[in-house]
């Protein structure tokens, strides 16, 4: 199954013409996909004490946490598709990782002597599709490439997701729409399995 993580507030964005393209190919192809979509249910990102005392459990006060999680143990493709903000994934999706993410046997992680153990190891390929202001090529070599080190590299290694790829729409403010048409053509389902 393949799972798409949607994480934009406003449903004229370029983030959610991409949405569209992708649900529109996988369903021509009879790809099965899930979609959480972040700001439509609603989540709230924000850990609260009792949350956060849970965390260590493995366990939750709240129902997405637990739809979401097993979404995650379901899906052997990921699709993040989310904008770039601020040199970083949105507050929305990091409180999403942090949250959902659950340390325990069987969750999404263990915590090992010698570090920490992913247990999502069904997802054999993850695509983070990204939208900036900045081009392409400043966040890679000014701003310190954050998606690709620290997501990817690192966030996503460790819960266990193999075979990440970073695609990212830079200068987006000032794109044409022909730009962003031919973008578009190219997210075709066949780069999602």
């Amino acid at each position: 199954m393949i799972l798409i993580i949607y994480c934009h507030p406003y449903d004229q964005s370029f983030n959610h013409a991409e949405l569209e393209i992708i649900k529109e190919n996988l369903s021509a192809a009879h790809q099965k996909y899930e979609i959480i979509d972040l700001y439509a249910d609603q989540f709230n990102p924000v850990y609260s004490k009792e949350e956060l005392r849970l965390y260590h459990q493995g366990q939750t006060t709240d129902p997405l946490v637990t739809k979401y999680l097993k979404l995650c143990q379901q899906a052997d493709t990921v699709i993040f598709i989310t904008p770039y903000w601020w040199n970083d994934i949105p507050g929305m999706l990091k409180g999403f990782i942090d949250k959902v993410m659950k340390e325990g046997e069987g969750l999404s992680h263990t915590v090992t002597k010698i570090g920490v153990k992913g247990e999502l190891t069904n997802v054999k390929h993850c695509y983070v599709l990204t939208t900036s202001t900045s081009p392409t090529w400043y966040i890679r070599f000014f701003l310190g490439n954050a998606i690709k080190k620290i997501l990817i590299n690192k966030t996503l290694r460790q819960l266990g997701f193999r075979h990440c790829y970073w695609q990212n729409f830079g200068g987006i403010t000032n794109s044409s729409l022909e730009r962003r048409r031919k973008y578009l053509t190219k997210l075709y389902f066949q780069h999602f399995r």
